[in-house]
Formats: structure tokens, C-alpha cells, sequence
């Protein structure tokens, strides 16, 4: 267990140094923003207890607003997606349900699954964000489109982290 705690700490803590030193500095146009950061909350262990997800979920974006100097902004969309999070793994859930070892993986549950989660979680995480900070409709059509090409991007380096972490996956 203690292993299991080290490893997501250790995994969160890179994910947020990569995430402040390097995709923090693209901005093409400010239209795309990755923010991986969030895959420390998207990696936890599926049978992660709601509250322990809430917790972990306010200190990532704590931490991470306090470093960034955006308060309140990146805690309240990480703390959304920590809430929201069981709830999609009930409906994504694989008709057999999961297994008490299955983590959120594409080698563990197969890409299918794993799209589903990372794309609804992803975008639920940018659709909140952006608009918290757009905080009003006159940039509607702009932070929409804000949502798509940062949530695209942010997807497709959550699939690249993938398969260089696990290598080659089969298909579920």
C-alpha cells in the first residue's frame, strides 16, 4: 500500500513539474493549453474512496494554483473532476464491473475505456476551467473553442504518456 501511495505522489509530482516548466510555456495563441496535471486525479486507482479523490483532488490544484498564481481557479476544476469522477466510472463501468486491482489504464482497461474516461473527465476538467476564467459569455465562442483544441491536445499527450509508459498495449 505504502508503495502504491509513493508511486501516485511520486507520479503526481512530475506531472506537475512537466506541466509548469514546459506546457505552461506553449501558448499558440492562447488557444491551446494542455494541462496534464489533472492525470494525477485520472490515474488514481479506481477503487480510491470519493473523499480520499476530493482531498488529493483540492491539494493537486492547490498546489498547483499556488504556484502558477491562479487562486481558486485550477483547485475548483480539479476538485470538480474528483467529484464527477466516481460517477463516470459507474457509467463507463465494463459489464462485469472492475476489478479491486484494475487501475485507469489503457494496458489495465483496454483503449475503448480509456478514451471514454480521459475525454469526458478532460473535457469536463477544461469546459470548467475555461469558462471560470472567461467568467462571462461575451468570449463564448472563443473559449469554446478554447475547450476543444486544449482538450484535444491534452488527450492525445494523455495517449502518447500511455503507450511510452506501458509500451505496446494490446487492444481490449
Amino acid at each position: 500500500m505504502i508503495r502504491i501511495i509513493l508511486r501516485q505522489l511520486l507520479q503526481a509530482v512530475i506531472l506537475l513539474i512537466i506541466q509548469i516548466f514546459i506546457l505552461n510555456n506553449i501558448g499558440l495563441g492562447g488557444y491551446i493549453n494542455p494541462y496534464i496535471y489533472v492525470l494525477a486525479i485520472l490515474y488514481l486507482p479506481i477503487q480510491t474512496p470519493r473523499w480520499l479523490v476530493q482531498i488529493l483532488s483540492f491539494v493537486l490544484g492547490f498546489v498547483f494554483d499556488a504556484i502558477v498564481g491562479t487562486p481558486g481557479m485550477h483547485t475548483s476544476a480539479c476538485v470538480f473532476v474528483g467529484f464527477i469522477r466516481p460517477y463516470v466510472l459507474k457509467y463507463i463501468s465494463p459489464r462485469d464491473g472492475y476489478d479491486t486491482e484494475s487501475k485507469a489504464s489503457i494496458k489495465d482497461m483496454g483503449l475503448s475505456w480509456f478514451l471514454r474516461y480521459v475525454v469526458i473527465l478532460i473535457v469536463a476538467h477544461h469546459t470548467f476551467l475555461f469558462f471560470v476564467e472567461s467568467f462571462n459569455a461575451v468570449n463564448f465562442f472563443r473559449t469554446i473553442g478554447r475547450i476543444i483544441l486544449s482538450g484535444l491536445f491534452t488527450i492525445t499527450l494523455t495517449i502518447l504518456l500511455q503507450y511510452l509508459r506501458f509500451g505496446k498495449i494490446s487492444k481490449r
